[in-house]
């Protein structure tokens, strides 16, 4: 009698949404990437309509997968976006979780980008801080591995009446340079680290790799895959 084949283990697709591009990955529920990253450019003007197009060209090329997770750049409930600051204010009141059910016909999770971020990375032990450096700024707390949810720290004011966002993101970035943009980020570390007494503090994003700066013992940047990876925590009930 032929021995019965094990079970397939169920394939997640995992979007990470960006200001300047849309990537895609297929992950085992553990996480581990099941081949390549896949990348398009996100549209401009970024409406729903426009980036759903792009995911769904994404998850054409990816197929077969069962469940997707999606990090989003901004305030995500339920499933329906409530700011995208660096997209179009079409996205408030969108339900991306319903609108791409519907068009890959998969059940799907949205979350914030940088808690997606976070949960590919942190330990589940004591006060973790993340922080993605890329279009805009993002932040993601963990208390013993437990999210605080919401927290928009880019949007706080950090310096001479500026947000971080508009002090370390990329348009930051372009305008004063790579040397006093990572003045900036020094900075930015030294107040973190005062306020939220953190025992780890990650710096991911697709400018993180820009951190040339010497970090504190407890400060580390991680790879901007782990936004894709962190996806399948979003399916670990």
């Amino acid at each position: 009698m032929a021995a019965s084949k094990p079970p397939r283990v169920p394939v997640i697709l995992a979007f990470d949404i960006g200001g300047s591009g849309i990537k895609a990955m297929r992950l085992d529920p553990s996480g581990k990437p099941l081949g390549e990253r896949n990348r398009l450019s996100t549209p401009h003007p970024a409406r729903p309509a426009a980036v759903l197009s792009v995911m769904r060209s994404l998850a054409a090329s990816a197929r077969p997968f069962d469940k997707v997770s999606v990090g989003f750049p901004g305030v995500v409930r339920g499933g329906v976006v409530w700011s995208a600051v660096n997209l179009h204010d079409d996205w408030v009141g969108f339900d991306l979780a319903k609108a791409l059910r519907k068009a890959l016909g998969k059940p799907v999770r949205v979350a914030n980008d940088a808690d997606v971020q976070g949960m590919g990375v942190v330990t589940g032990r004591g006060v973790e801080l993340v922080v993605t450096l890329g279009t805009g700024f993002g932040s993601a707390l963990f208390v013993d591995g437990a999210l605080v949810p919401n927290l928009e720290l880019g949007h706080h004011p950090f310096r001479r009446g500026e947000t971080y966002e508009e002090q370390l993101g990329a348009a930051a970035l372009d305008d004063v340079g790579a040397k006093r943009w990572n003045r900036r980020v020094g900075k930015a570390l030294k107040v973190l680290s005062r306020v939220y007494n953190f025992d780890s503090l990650r710096i991911g994003g697709g400018n993180g790799r820009k951190v040339t700066l010497k970090l504190p013992a407890n400060v580390s940047v991680v790879p901007n895959t782990a936004g894709l990876s962190g996806g399948a925590a979003l399916w670990k009930d």
